[in-house]
């Protein structure tokens, strides 16, 4: 898997693409993910635009920015996912833990809410 992240605001926008299914791949994304935990109030926006495939390891990951988020008063929102990662976060039910957007803007939108 790459990422890349951007800011909309005080909102971290990071950017998935292609295939969060081991170890290795989410490992880079959390170090970075760690850099933005000093910050008051982390809110993230996890754009799904390009991720491919996700298995449980990829979905770990996911669970684990949200509850380091929210243990800092933040939040953590996933936008735009293929009709397969959506279909995959309704058979686990990660639907609803997450606030799921059709769009980046959308989901930072509601963050700063």
């Amino acid at each position: 898997m790459e990422f890349s992240s951007s800011r909309i605001g005080k909102i971290v926008i990071l950017h998935l693409s292609g295939n969060f299914i081991g170890e290795q791949d989410g490992g880079p994304m959390m170090m970075k993910v760690d850099e933005f935990m000093v910050e008051e109030n982390p809110r993230f926006v996890l754009d799904l635009t390009g991720l491919r495939h996700c298995n449980s390891t990829g979905l770990g990951a996911m669970i684990t920015v949200l509850s380091k988020a929210r243990k800092a008063g933040g939040d953590v929102f996933l936008a735009n996912p293929s009709a397969y990662i959506g279909n995959l976060l309704l058979i686990t039910k990660l639907n609803t833990i997450f606030r799921v957007f059709n769009s980046v803007e959308e989901a930072a939108q509601a963050l700063e809410a």
